[in-house]
């Protein structure tokens, strides 16, 4: 058995920190429109539906699609102001700032 001592490591540069990504932002986004479509969904059934105008089973089905359709269309229009908290999180644990760096 070889002792731990006698472990040559490669030579070359040291493992740096990773570089915060490019897409940190859009992550950040799909984050937040995820945060509200869930929001907007949970209000959604809260909703009493009636017999008349109802949309019956298929509205049943369908509203969780329409409720993801609008976390997203809400994101990309501004969102509630998750994204750039998110944002700096991100790259806070990526070792950046918020200017790239």
């Amino acid at each position: 058995m070889s002792d731990i001592s006698t472990v040559q490591r490669p030579m070359g540069p040291a493992p740096q920190m990773p570089k915060p990504k490019a897409d940190a932002a859009r992550t950040a986004q799909e984050f937040e429109a995820v945060f509200i479509g869930q929001m907007t969904k949970m209000m959604m059934e809260m909703v009493e539906t009636g017999d008349e105008f109802s949309g019956g089973a298929g509205e049943e089905m369908f509203r969780g699609i329409l409720a993801e359709q609008m976390g997203n269309e809400m994101a990309k229009r501004g969102g509630i102001g998750l994204a750039p908290a998110v944002l700096e999180q991100i790259l806070k644990m990526q070792g950046g700032s918020a200017n790239g760096q």
